[in-house]
This record gives structure tokens, C-alpha cells and sequence, in this order.
């Protein structure tokens, strides 16, 4: 009897074994969720309230790492500051960079802002482009294929239902954009200031203009000098809506708000990060609302 027993146990384990699949941020969780489903079980390292360039590499962290199958980084040097020594004291080799158990979803993205040559002059410049595609909801569907071609790679008994998951997947996120455009009309032709620039690739997809940032170069506190040239240009300018996330000061953005009669948004930068931005229709829905309203 306890050898049936055993048996079940191991078969029952084997038949409802998932892959284990860590993601740096919580947008990528989402989406491998939805390509995965119960054939995946995600842990997302990063947390939405911090910033994304300077997750704090807990200990914790390094046991997630260790037990994983799969690891899926946004790459082009977001997770640069903190991941890196996480994965090399984990001492898996499955996800480490090159390793079939790694995915960079950066290289599977048209990147933008590429800079003509990278220099600490410049502040924290990224030399692969700006990584912070995932404000523009077009390219969930491209992150979604990387994922489940990844996904297929590594389990291929289940590729029929990965194929599954990514068309029926697919087709809902297409008819989401479909409606998500028609409203994104009125954003065309609005001017704004960013504290960092976190929404370029929505900027750039639905026509608004961003006329200067908080920030004097990537990474640098304003200065008094810069915020002042700051607060004349939008008065040239006219502009009236400031981006601010979650995780830099906002006292410079509300005294730059109160000198120009500017609204001071909070917008965010991954999912989870606001108010009712914890599905990626919410997150999607709540960028484009505050950025075009």
C-alpha cells in the first residue's frame, strides 16, 4: 500500500509540476502568467513601489533564484544596478546570461533613444536604448511571443498549450488595442515634462511631446539652475502636465506645477505600481489616462 502510494504521490507531482519562472518586474509577471498559466509558477523580484533601476538584492532573493527554471529580465541594462550579483551568488547555472534558462526581452523590442556615444558626462545613460518599453501597450504581444517561445523551449511537451495560451492571448490583447488606440486619439499633440524618462516609447506611439524632463541628465537630482530653465520653457511652451512615478521626490515637480499653473500627474511605471493598475488592462488603462486627460 505505500508503494502505490509513493507512486501516486510522484506521478501526481509529476502530472502538476510547473516551472518555476522569476521575472525582474511585475509586468513581466503578468504577461508569463498568461502565457503559462497553471504550467508556471512566477515570482516577480522587483517591487512596483521602487525603483526599477536599484531593487534592494535582499537575501531572500538569492533562494527564488536558486530554485528556478527560468529567469526573464527586461534587460538593456534596467536591472544592471541590483541583478547581476544576485544571479552570480545563486549559483544556478540554468538562468545565467547565455544559459537556456535566461531571457532578455530587450532583445526582442525595437529599441529606442539609442545615444551616439555613452559617457558618465552623460549621467546613467543605457547604450542598448531607452528600457522602458513597457509604458506602450503594443509591445505586450511582442514580449508575450519571446515568453512563450521561451517557454516551449523549455518545456516542449506543453508547446500545444503555450500556442494556445499566446493565440487566445493575443486575439484578446489585439481587440484591447483596437479600443485602447481610438481613445489614445486625443493624446496626440499634448506637450509634457517627465521627471525621468519612463514613457517615451507611449510618447513616441501616440504622438505626445515631451519638452524637457526633471531630471538635467539620467539619474541626476535637479538643480536649482536646471529647474528654473525648466519652469521658463514651459512657459514657452505652454506645457501644463507634468509625469511624475512613484519612487522620485515630488517636491520639484509641485513647486515646477505651481509656478507655470502645470498639473502634477502620477503615472506608472509597472504594474501594480498606482492605484488600480494591478492587471495589465488597469496599468495600461491608467497610463494613457493620466498622461492624455
Amino acid at each position: 500500500m505505500k508503494k502505490i502510494l509513493l507512486i501516486l504521490i510522484v506521478l501526481t507531482n509529476t502530472v502538476f509540476a510547473s516551472l518555476k519562472v522569476d521575472t525582474s518586474y511585475s509586468t513581466l509577471g503578468a504577461i508569463v502568467k498568461e502565457i503559462g498559466k497553471d504550467k508556471v509558477d512566477v515570482v516577480v523580484l522587483g517591487s512596483s513601489k521602487y525603483d526599477p533601476h536599484f531593487i534592494v538584492p535582499k537575501p531572500s532573493l538569492l533562494s527564488k533564484l536558486r530554485g528556478a527554471d527560468l529567469l526573464v529580465i527586461n534587460g538593456a541594462g534596467l536591472e544592471l544596478g541590483w541583478l547581476p550579483p544576485l544571479i552570480q551568488n545563486a549559483h544556478n547555472r540554468d538562468i545565467k546570461n547565455g544559459a537556456k534558462g535566461f531571457l532578455d526581452i530587450s532583445h526582442s523590442i525595437n529599441m529606442i533613444d539609442k545615444p551616439t556615444s555613452v559617457s558618465r558626462a552623460f549621467g546613467d545613460v543605457h547604450a542598448q536604448g531607452n528600457p522602458h518599453y513597457s509604458s506602450d501597450p503594443h509591445q505586450v504581444i511582442v514580449i508575450a511571443k519571446a515568453i512563450a517561445n521561451k517557454l516551449i523551449e523549455l518545456d516542449g511537451e506543453n508547446h500545444t498549450y503555450y500556442e494556445k495560451n499566446l493565440a487566445n492571448f493575443t486575439k484578446r490583447w489585439t481587440l484591447f488595442l483596437k479600443s485602447y488606440d481610438m481613445d489614445a486619439k486625443v493624446c496626440r499633440g499634448k506637450k509634457v515634462v517627465q521627471y525621468h524618462e519612463l514613457y517615451n516609447y507611449f510618447l513616441k506611439r501616440y504622438g505626445v511631446e515631451s519638452v524637457g524632463n526633471i531630471e538635467p541628465l539620467p539619474g541626476i537630482s535637479p538643480s536649482s539652475k536646471h529647474t528654473l530653465e525648466l519652469i521658463f520653457k514651459m512657459k514657452k511652451n505652454n506645457v501644463k502636465t507634468i509625469l511624475q512615478d512613484v519612487y522620485h521626490e515630488r517636491k520639484t515637480a509641485k513647486f515646477i506645477a505651481d509656478k507655470v499653473g502645470a498639473e502634477v500627474k502620477i503615472v506608472p511605471h509597472d504594474l501594480g505600481s498606482v492605484d488600480k493598475s494591478d492587471t495589465l488592462e488597469e496599468f495600461y488603462n491608467t497610463i494613457k489616462d493620466q498622461i492624455c486627460q
